[in-house]
C-alpha cells in the first residue's frame, strides 16, 4: 500500500502466542487455591499458641504473596512493543520544520558526580544528530561548584572540534570518554584523516587531564579564573546551600560567532546554579527541574524537553528523531505527553552480580505498563511535551501542526537574558505559586518523578515506552552492595510514601486512569511492604525447624504437591523469562539473591523510615548515589566479588539472617545424625529443610565475606560478631 502524508510514524504490536503463559497462570492459581485449602483444613487447633500464631502468620504471608503476584501479572499480561518509521519522519519534515528540543542535565555534587563525567554527558548531548540551531542544553548544578562550571567551559571549547569530528567519523557513542575507550585508530591509509582523529583524541585527553588536575587540587587556578567572567560569581558564594543564582550562557546559538571549526552553528549551552538560601526549601531535583523549565522557557522555549541524569550519556545519536516519531504522529501524537526510554548501564559485569541490568523490567514490565495506559516517568531518559510537563490538561486543542509551528527565540542581548532569567531561578519566585503543585514536577516526595508522571496521566495524557535497538542512554550502575541497597531503599521509600499519600494510584487515579494502570503503579508502591512477609518467611520456618514445629505438609502427603508445583513452576517461569530477556543462568541466580537481599534490608528500612516520617520522627532527605569508587573496589567488581567492606545496619540484618539459617541447617544435621527417627523427621520437615537450604545457598557470598575472604571487601569484624551473637541468641531462645 502506498504511503501518504498521514501514514503513521510508529506502529504498536502486541505479543503473540500468550496461550502457554495464560495456561501457566491458571495452573498456578489452582495451586494457590489448594495451598489455601490446606492452611484452612489443617489448622493446628489442638496445638499451642505459638504453633497457631506461626501457622496464621505463614498463611497471611502466602495470601500477601498471592495478591502481589496477581498485581505483577497485570504488567505481564499483554505487553506491546513499538516500532518506528523514521524514514517517514525525514521525508515529511525538513530541518526547518523540526521542533526545538531543550535538554536538561541535573548534577548535585562534584565529589559523587565527577565534573569529567558531567562534561562527557553534555558533549554526547551537544553532538546529537539533529539540527544544532534547534538544540539547547541546560545544566543544573545544585552543588554550585566552580569545578563543574569549569568542566562546562572545557566542554564548550572542545565541542567546536568534537561535533564536526562526530559527523565526519559517524561516531557512536558520542561521549568522548566512552568512544575513545573502545575506538580503534582508523586504518584507511589516509594520513590527513588519521591526523585529524589523533588530534581530536589528544585535545580530549588534555581537557580531561586539566579537569582532573583541577579537581584534585579542589581549586580553580588564577590564570583560568581570569579567562571567563563567570568565575566572579563564586566570590559571593557562601556555601553550596547559601548562594545567589548563577546563570551563564556559555554557548549562545544566536551568536554568529558560536560556530565550530567548520563554521557550523553550535547548540546553545547554559549553566545554572539556582539560588539557595537556608530559610527556603529547595525541593531537591524537582526544584532544579522546575527552575530549568522556567529558565528555558525564557531563553529557547522549545516544545520538547528531554531530561537526563548527569551520568546517563547519550548512546544513540538518533534518540531525538526516534522520540519525535511519537510526538509528531498525525493520528495519535497529540495524545502523548512523554516518551520514556529505559535506564541502562555500561558497566555491568557478565553475570550482573548486583542485579542492576533491570532486563526483565525493560523487556517485559514496562511494555506491559505501555499496554495498560503508559509507562511511569522514571526521572531520566524521558522526552516530554513542554505544555504537559508545565501542567496543561489534555484536550483536542493540544493537536499541533508541527510544519506551521514557528517559534522565534528571544532577540535580546545575552547579558539581558541572563539577568532576567536569574529571577526565574530565585528562591522566592515559587512562593504562593502553583509550581510544585499544578505546574512542573511535584514536591513533597522523594519519588517526585513517579507522582509527576502519574499526575500527567491523570490529566488525560498518554505516555509511551521506547526500547530502541541501540540503547538510548547508558549510565553507571552501583558497584558495591551497600551503594546498591541504599539506592533501592530510596526508591522503595519514595514509592511507599506515594502509596500512603494522597497520590496513592488507587485514590488519585480513580476514574482518571485505567484500573489496570493503577494496580501496575501499586506493584512498585508496595516494594517496602513486601519486606515484612519476606522477613517472616525467612525467619519463622527456620525458628520453627529448631523447635520441631512443622509448618508444611509431609513429603509423603499429596498436599505437598501444590506447594512444590507453585514454587517450582514460578521459579521456572522466572528463569525462562530472564533467559528470554538475554540473561544467563548465573545472572538469574544473582538476581534471585539480590531480590532476597533487597527485601530483607532496603525495603525493610524503607518501610520503617516511611512510618517514622509519617509520625513526624524523621525528615525526608535525598541521598546521591556515588558514581565513582576506588581502584580496589572496581577490581573486585570486575571479578564479580561482592563488596561489603563498610559497617551498616543493613549488613547487620543481612548477616544475622544468614547465620540464623546456617544454624538451622546445623540443627537439622544434628537431629539427622543422632535421632533414631530421622526418616520421620525428614518426612515431617522436608519442605522447611529445603527452604532453609535454599536460603543458605543464596547467602553463600555472605558466608564467604564473614569467614573466608581476606581482602578489604570482606564483612567488617564488628558485623561478624554481631551477626553470630544475634543468631545464637535467637537459636537459644528457640530451643
Amino acid at each position: 500500500m502506498a504511503e501518504n502524508e498521514n501514514s503513521p510514524l510508529f506502529e504498536t504490536r502486541p505479543v503473540k502466542g500468550r496461550f502457554v503463559f495464560k495456561l501457566f497462570i491458571i495452573s498456578v492459581t489452582v495451586g494457590i487455591g489448594f495451598i489455601c485449602a490446606y492452611r484452612l483444613r489443617f489448622f493446628p487447633v489442638a496445638s499451642g499458641k505459638r504453633e497457631r500464631c506461626a501457622w496464621i502468620g505463614l498463611f497471611l504471608c502466602e495470601l500477601w504473596f498471592s495478591f502481589y503476584w496477581f498485581i505483577t501479572l497485570i504488567c505481564r499480561w499483554n505487553p506491546v512493543y513499538r516500532f518506528l518509521h523514521k524514514n517517514r519522519l525525514s521525508q515529511r519534515y525538513v530541518k526547518e520544520t523540526l521542533p526545538g528540543v531543550d535538554i536538561f542535565v541535573c548534577t548535585a555534587d562534584p565529589s559523587a558526580e565527577p565534573p569529567v563525567m558531567v562534561m562527557n554527558t553534555v558533549l554526547s548531548l551537544l553532538a546529537y544528530d539533529y539540527p544544532p540551531e534547534k538544540l539547547n542544553i541546560y545544566l543544573s548544578d545544585d552543588g554550585a561548584s566552580d569545578l563543574t562550571f569549569y568542566a562546562m567551559l572545557e566542554a564548550s571549547s572542545f565541542s567546536k572540534q568534537w561535533l564536526p569530528f562526530c559527523k565526519k567519523f559517524k561516531v557512536e557513542p558520542r561521549s568522548p570518554e566512552a568512544y575513545f575507550q573502545t575506538a580503534i585508530e582508523p586504518d584507511n591509509h589516509d594520513p590527513v584523516e588519521l591526523k585529524h582523529w589523533l588530534s581530536v583524541k589528544k585535545l580530549y585527553d588534555e581537557a580531561n587531564m586539566r579537569i582532573k588536575t583541577t579537581r584534585k587540587k579542589n581549586k580553580i587556578p588564577e590564570d583560568i579564573r581570569k579567562q571567563h567572567k563567570g568565575f566572579r560569581e563564586w566570590d559571593f558564594v557562601t556555601s553550596r546551600n547559601d548562594h545567589q543564582t548563577i546563570l551563564q550562557i556559555l554557548i549562545d546559538g544566536r551568536d554568529p560567532d558560536a560556530v565550530d571549526i567548520e563554521e557550523n552553528v553550535l547548540p546553545t549551552l547554559v549553566y545554572l546554579a539556582r539560588e539557595k538560601r537556608p530559610q527556603y526549601h529547595h525541593h531537591f531535583k524537582a526544584g532544579a527541574m522546575n527552575a530549568l523549565i522556567r529558565v528555558s522557557a525564557r531563553i529557547s522555549n522549545s516544545p520538547i524537553i528531554l531530561n537526563v541524569d548527569c551520568d546517563m550519556y547519550s548512546n544513540n545519536s538518533e534518540s531525538i528523531k526516534d522520540s519525535l516519531c511519537f510526538f509528531m504522529d498525525e493520528e495519535k501524537g497529540h495524545e502523548i505527553a512523554f516518551v520514556q526510554h529505559p535506564q541502562t548501564f555500561h558497566n555491568l559485569t557478565n553475570n550482573d552480580i548486583y542485579g542492576n541490568s533491570l532486563r526483565v523490567a525493560r523487556k517485559v514490565e514496562f511494555p506491559g505498563l505501555d499496554a495498560n495506559g503508559g509507562p511511569c516517568y522514571i526521572g531520566t531518559g524521558c522526552f516530554h511535551r513542554r505544555e504537559a510537563l508545565s501542567g496543561k490538561k489534555y484536550d483536542e486543542t493540544c493537536k499541533v501542526d508541527w510544519k506551521r509551528l514557528n517559534h522565534t527565540r528571544v532577540e535580546e542581548s545575552t547579558i539581558v537574558v541572563e539577568e532576567t532569567c536569574k529571577v526565574l531561578a530565585s528562591c522566592s519566585f515559587e512562593q504562593n505559586s502553583p509550581w510544585g503543585k499544578e505546574m512542573g514536577l511535584k514536591y513533597g516526595c522523594p519519588a517526585e518523578d513517579i507522582i509527576t508522571g502519574l499526575s500527567i496521566q491523570c490529566r488525560g495524557w498518554k505516555s509511551i515506552f521506547l526500547d530502541s535497538e541501540r540503547e538510548s542512554f547508558l549510565g553507571i550502575a552501583p558497584i558495591s552492595l551497600l551503594t546498591m541497597l541504599v539506592q533501592h531503599k530510596r526508591w522503595a521509600e519514595g514509592h511507599f510514601q506515594i502509596f500512603l499519600s494522597r497520590y496513592c494510584p488507587l485514590l488519585y487515579g480513580h476514574n482518571r486512569i485505567p484500573l489496570t494502570l493503577q494496580l501496575c503503579y501499586c506493584s512498585a508502591n508496595l516494594w517496602a511492604a513486601n519486606s515484612l512477609p519476606t522477613l517472616y518467611y525467612v525467619l519463622v520456618p527456620c525458628i520453627c525447624l529448631l523447635r520441631d514445629i512443622p509448618l508444611f505438609p509431609e513429603i509423603s502427603s499429596p498436599w505437598v504437591l501444590p506447594f512444590a508445583y507453585v514454587s517450582i513452576a514460578h521459579r521456572t517461569y522466572c528463569l525462562g523469562e530472564f533467559m528470554w530477556c538475554g540473561g544467563t543462568f548465573q545472572a538469574w541466580c544473582n538476581d534471585q539473591r539480590i531480590w532476597l537481599f533487597k527485601r530483607t534490608t532496603s525495603y525493610f528500612f524503607a518501610f520503617f523510615d516511611t512510618v517514622l516520617k509519617l509520625l513526624g520522627c524523621s525528615k525526608s532527605a535525598f541521598v546521591i548515589t556515588p558514581k565513582v569508587a576506588d581502584g580496589d573496589v572496581s577490581r573486585r567488581y570486575k571479578q564479580e566479588l561482592m563488596e561489603f567492606g563498610d559497617s551498616s545496619p543493613m549488613f547487620d540484618v543481612l548477616a544475622s539472617l544468614a547465620m540464623l539459617n546456617l544454624f538451622g541447617i546445623f540443627g537439622v544435621i544434628k537431629k539427622l545424625a543422632f535421632d533414631a527417627d530421622h526418616d520421620e523427621f525428614s518426612d515431617r520437615f522436608g519442605l522447611q529443610i529445603v527452604l532453609c537450604l535454599l536460603l543458605v545457598g543464596l547467602n553463600w557470598p555472605v558466608y564467604k565475606a564473614l569467614f573466608f575472604r581476606k581482602d578489604k571487601g570482606r564483612m567488617p569484624a564488628s558485623v561478624t560478631y554481631k551477626a553470630i551473637t544475634y543468631a545464637l541468641l535467637v537459636s537459644t531462645l528457640a530451643l
